[in-house]
């Protein structure tokens, strides 16, 4: 096969690969759906779509001659085709096996030009087995149950689609409206089109220039007139005729210049015009409905859901709401660690649930909404436990986050807003799924990098909420532009809420800090220079003093400056790999006269200017050194104690060895150790015995211990957590790393 044929073959592949991935993702969304038992006629028409996207699917592999999308297409479509017809019907059993099958064809998706492993074959061909079995199956068996009542689907014959007409364009759309381009090369036009606004500022600083000087050339014309008329009658003929002279080539320079500064406000204005609409439209292109990033979350929770045999409905509003792509793609991270805390942390077992008289299914609940600043606010809420702010109160204690004197100083919104810290975590047990306590510190972080910001609240038995203020449109934003000291810095209008000058007795001390009332509030006062770490620069008292209230969530402070400049549009500029995070600082933009002025990050200097002690940990040389800190391992197999006992030491740890739980036990007994990492299936007394022992014994009694195994079902996780293990890793995602980090955060 030559070079040409290869790179067909390549860009092929490339275009199945999106077909694919919107077959795949309307038939997740399909299941999803039709599991929530719709109105017979939304039932049909639900089928009729699945139906279809396999079938099509099936068409476009064939087209590419990919057989092992093919081999399971046809039994899938025959399940959808028989369902179709009434002759077999979905229950929970057989929804379970058609979204393996669909991961399983995602699966294939995601490592198109790779090998199929023979994991995979095998896999392959037990659900093309089950399928099989399914389709084939005429009465109410095991896989199968009658429909809902009512619920009759369509017998419609369906026709076979060309495979020119597979997915070129929406329903409903005529071919020519609508093209595939590379993300790619759009974000190239995009950036182009932010490029020209510095163009368009530059050109709008000369126009001011050139405007300068054809005032000040008009304002000497008019002083040589008055000179002029002046003069003595003695003046000598030449004399005069010089001074006609002169005025006559002013007359003429202020007449061209007029008319080149008329002339370029012309061009600047179409100019301005033309880069705004063309970068507004350019945005356009690339905003995507909120629809794109949520549109696989009802999968995600489901799955979540069943992993912890809890019953959660997700309802999401407001997902018509147009997003910056580049927001949406570093959101998706984010909103899956909050649905996460949602289920994992939040939502009750249907048991609970009716303990406290609530709906055995929970609640999860996702909205967005914009605001008059081009803000989108987004809220993720439970129905489930809350947050515990006693608990968060005792645990900050512990984790040495906060001395007890400052957290019985800190109210409910300062307790909650620990949970963010990167560490913390209320979980009882670390599992694959959470308690590693990084989560929502990983959440707030990629918030702020976007220019948001997070809140939380809490009630108990009642709920959780997370809210998100983010930009709807990333590079280019209103800024005001402020001097402290000799520097000038760009604040982020929507974080301002407003400019004040105030005298200086207006200034009060409240517990030896500076405050100012704004209001009905008192408010931290701050200068920007000292929270910059700018070099302090002398002045006499000033009769006035200017200062910029700004807000983060519900936190408000006043930043004294220097001064006030002005307000534009600005297009932000990252630092580049090296300085990819620099404190308080978020990108650097260009004046007109382009000087090069930084761009601030609104909640760092919060963060900055809150000197609350209870935020600040403990040093970390007051930790426990590693090479004193004594590890037991009780492990059957000698190859994996042999491998634990590597990586402990390696890491600096004394390590000690046992070759079961009943060893394990005996040795703790006789000896002193900070730590037990212990396999669960062991001969003569488990993991989960030698826990349970552990946690029994008065001596023993809070020592931590981590449980690495094989077994990764929800019942062997929930036995841990009812014998008392602190962490439970299964082999199957092991790393030694992931063992470290949990050994480190339990020591």
């Amino acid at each position: 096969m030559d070079s040409s044929d290869v790179e067909f073959n390549k860009r092929l592949l490339k275009t199945f690969r999106v077909e694919a991935e919107e077959h795949i993702q309307t038939i997740t969304s399909g299941l999803i759906e039709l599991e929530k038992s719709p109105a017979p006629e939304k039932c049909t028409q639900l089928i009729e779509t699945m139906f279809r996207e396999v079938h099509s699917l099936k068409g476009a592999a064939r087209s590419v001659n990919l057989r092992e999308f093919e081999m399971v297409c046809q039994p899938l479509e025959t399940v959808f085709s028989r369902v179709k017809l009434n002759q077999i019907a979905l229950e929970s059993g057989s929804f379970d096996l058609l979204h393996r099958v669909v991961d399983f064809l995602g699966g294939l998706v995601a490592t198109l030009e790779e090998k199929r492993t023979p994991a995979q074959r095998s896999l392959q061909k037990e659900l093309i087995g089950q399928l099989g079995i399914f389709s084939n199956n005429n009465s109410s068996a095991s896989v199968s149950v009658q429909p809902e009542p009512g619920c009759k689907l369509s017998q419609d014959s369906y026709e076979e689609p060309e495979i020119e007409d597979l997915k070129l364009q929406p329903k409903g759309v005529t071919a020519g409206q609508f093209v595939r381009v590379s993300v790619a090369k759009l974000d190239s036009l995009l950036f182009q089109a932010e490029e020209m606004i510095q163009t368009k500022v530059t050109t709008q600083q000369l126009v001011m220039e050139l405007r300068e000087i054809k005032n000040t050339l008009a304002s000497y014309s008019l002083s040589s007139r008055q000179w002029k008329t002046r003069q003595n009658a003695s003046k000598t003929s030449d004399s005069n005729e010089f001074v006609n002279w002169c005025e006559n080539h002013l007359d003429t320079l202020h007449a061209r210049i007029d008319a080149v500064s008329h002339a370029a406000e012309q061009d600047f204005r179409v100019m301005r015009r033309i880069v705004d609409d063309h970068l507004e439209a350019m945005k356009e292109v690339l905003m995507l409905p909120a629809a794109s990033l949520t549109e696989t979350f009802p999968k995600i929770i489901r799955d979540l859901a069943q992993q912890q045999g809890k019953e959660i409905d997700l309802v999401i509003s407001g997902d018509d709401i147009d997003i910056d792509r580049r927001i949406l793609e570093e959101l998706k991270d984010p909103f899956i660690h909050l649905m996460r805390n949602c289920t994992d942390h939040g939502i009750e077992k249907p048991g609970r649930r009716k303990e406290l008289n609530k709906p055995a299914a929970g609640k999860v609940a996702i909205a967005f909404a914009t605001n008059e600043n081009r803000q989108v606010e987004i809220s993720i809420s439970d129905d489930g436990s809350g947050i515990d702010c006693d608990l968060i109160r005792k645990l900050a204690i512990k984790n040495g986050a906060v001395s007890s004197e400052a957290a019985e100083k800190l109210d409910s919104r300062e307790i909650l807003a620990l949970v963010f810290q990167s560490g913390f975590t209320t979980s009882p047990i670390i599992t694959d799924l959470s308690g590693r306590g990084l989560g929502l510190a990983i959440v707030s972080e990629k918030v702020e990098k976007l220019g948001g910001s997070i809140a939380i609240e809490s009630k108990s038995d009642v709920g959780t909420t997370f809210r998100l203020l983010l930009p709807i449109s990333l590079a280019t934003f209103r800024g005001v532009v402020v001097r402290a000291g000799e520097q000038l810095f760009v604040i982020p209008t929507a974080s301002v809420i407003r400019t004040l000058r105030i005298k200086p007795e207006e200034i009060q001390t409240v517990e030896n800090r500076e405050t100012i009332r704004h209001n009905e509030k008192i408010l931290s006062l701050v200068h920007l220079s000292d929270v910059l770490g700018l070099p302090e620069t002398s002045s006499s008292a000033l009769s006035m003093i200017t200062m910029v209230v700004l807000a983060t969530g519900d936190s408000q402070i006043a930043f004294v400056v220097d001064e006030v400049l002005e307000e534009l549009q600005v297009l932000v500029k990252g630092l580049g790999r090296q300085l990819s995070r620099v404190r308080n600082i978020t990108g650097a933009t260009i004046l007109g006269n382009g000087r090069v002025v930084a761009v601030l990050n609104v909640p760092d200097l919060m963060k900055s200017a809150n000197q609350f002690a209870s935020i600040r940990k403990h040093c970390e040389s007051e930790k426990t050194p590693k090479s004193s800190t004594k590890v037991l391992i009780a492990e059957d197999s000698i190859t994996s104690r042999t491998l634990l006992k590597n990586i402990l030491e390696s890491a600096g740890f004394q390590v000690a060895t046992a070759v079961d739980g009943a060893d394990a036990f005996a040795r703790l007994r006789n000896g002193a150790f900070d730590l037990v990492v212990s396999d669960v299936d062991m001969p003569r007394m488990s993991g989960f015995e030698l826990t349970a022992k552990i946690r029994a014994d008065k001596k023993l009694g809070e020592l931590p211990v981590v449980l690495v195994t094989a077994l990764e079902s929800r019942d062997d996780r929930e036995r841990g957590v009812d014998v008392g293990a602190n962490a439970y890793i299964i082999k199957s995602s092991f790393d030694q790393s992931n063992l470290l980090d949990v050994i480190k955060k339990l020591i």
